[in-house]
């Protein structure tokens, strides 16, 4: 029996991001869209994602995963990156060019996104800690000090290096991590870097696709 050629992904039976487009599955959705690659999704519940068979592809029990043929991958830059290297359109032609592309993508997930993430978790459950109006303040400048070298080599190019690339669809996902904060608004240019990303027909394809099954799950209860 042959083996299926089109990748199956899992997602969120029901996403704590609420349909806007911030669960990690949006990247690899995105990535899909603008390689032109049709693709399945299996939904998982937080039950389900702790299960021996969904930690068979994802060890720590996350989504997303992806299945295509007899390859199965975990953890979204990986996927990402899987789906640039083999269909045209995300990573450069030029050698040198891809692995600029590369570093940035890079950067957008071990230099960029850990001090959101940390600022991200502390806003939602450090709260109601005595220490929290103290530590936040110290989180934010953290996150201001990446932000700001961001922009400074960003200036005014629309893309990190050159054209639209794995690299941006990274980044772009993890500054939009960061939409309900207002730390955004000190940096217009990466308000409209962000903008950019958004505008692509591929993100808006693969973002109607993540709201339509919060949608779905939220008509039916």
């Amino acid at each position: 029996m042959a083996l299926s050629t089109t990748p199956t992904i899992t997602a969120f039976e029901r996403s704590p991001d609420r349909g806007r487009g911030l669960a990690r599955d949006m990247r690899v959705r995105w990535a899909l869209e603008e390689a032109g690659q049709p693709y399945d999704v299996r939904l998982v519940s937080f039950k389900t994602m702790k299960e021996p068979a969904h930690r068979a592809l994802s060890p720590f029990g996350q989504i997303p995963t992806y299945e295509e043929g007899g390859l199965a991958l975990f953890e979204s830059g990986a996927i990402v990156f899987h789906i640039a290297e083999r269909h045209g359109g995300l990573l450069p032609a030029d050698a040198n060019a891809r692995s600029r592309a590369i570093s940035w993508m890079f950067a957008a997930l071990n230099t960029v996104e850990p001090p959101i993430i940390e600022r991200s978790m502390a806003a939602l459950f450090d709260q109601d800690k005595p220490w929290y109006a103290e530590r936040l303040p110290v989180l934010e400048d953290r996150v201001r000090a990446r932000l700001g070298e961001l922009s400074s080599r960003l200036g005014d190019a629309d893309w990190l290096d050159g054209a639209f690339s794995a690299a941006d669809l990274l980044m772009v996902t993890v500054l939009r991590r960061l939409g309900s904060s207002g730390l955004l608004d000190e940096y217009p240019k990466l308000c409209a870097y962000i903008s950019r990303g958004e505008a692509r027909p591929a993100y808006q394809r693969a973002f109607a696709a993540q709201l339509a099954v919060f949608t779905a799950q939220s008509s039916a209860g």
